[in-house]
């Protein structure tokens, strides 16, 4: 078993909690002000653009979803540097898909599936639901668990914290979410097709002009 003796952050060990409920809050108010609200910060974006962007965060959630697997595999070979490293890369690829989702939503806009009723859109819009409510779930025992790992040594990991529950939690829902991302994604954009939504500052400034 290789351990890492020092972790990154050993510095903010007793504030894991506080951090982990701030950082939720801030990507909660992010995601639902670029959805619903129309926070003025992105550049404007064609549709050109947004399936250029549509295809980079597909990309991005395969590899993270990779990494995920991975991390679980190597914890469970006993290899703690190697699954640390593994979860890190996770967490920094969802960084970017972050950045790009965003920018990919607040500047151009959302796609719906072209589908109006049937079993297949049915069932396209359950599989969606359990992606987005998963997506909210992960946001805080990810971070939690995240967190706990880069201020933690790996025996007060064990001995002293929820780590290995938490993360079995964390990992579980993020690699669900992130498949049904990739098959809401491959649905869309090569199977069935989409209609374009523009966003809501666009349909907010047009109504207006």
């Amino acid at each position: 078993m290789t351990e890492t003796t020092t972790p990154p952050l050993r510095d903010l060990k007793d504030s894991v909690g506080s951090l982990t409920a701030t950082l939720s809050v801030v990507g909660y108010v992010l995601v639902l002000g670029t959805l619903y609200v129309g926070l003025p910060i992105y550049p404007t974006l064609d549709l050109e653009t947004v399936n250029v962007l549509s295809h980079a965060i597909a990309t991005i959630n395969t590899f993270a979803t990779a990494c995920l697997a991975m991390g679980w595999y190597s914890i469970r070979q006993g290899n703690v540097d190697r699954h640390r490293k593994f979860m890190t890369a996770a967490f920094g690829l969802i960084l970017v898909f972050l950045v790009l989702y965003l920018l990919k939503t607040g500047g151009g806009g959302t796609k719906e599936i072209d589908l109006a009723t049937g079993a297949i859109y049915y069932g396209y819009l359950a599989m969606l639901a359990v992606h987005i409510l998963l997506s909210i779930v992960s946001v805080p025992v990810v971070l939690y668990a995240l967190l706990l790992g880069m201020t933690h040594t790996p025996r007060e990991l064990r001995e002293e914290t929820r780590h290995r529950t938490v993360g079995r939690i964390a990992a579980g829902a993020w690699i669900v979410s992130l498949s049904l991302g990739v098959v809401t994604y491959a649905l869309l954009n090569h199977v069935y097709g989409y209609d374009f939504v523009p966003a809501v500052l666009d349909v907010t400034v047009s109504f207006v002009l």
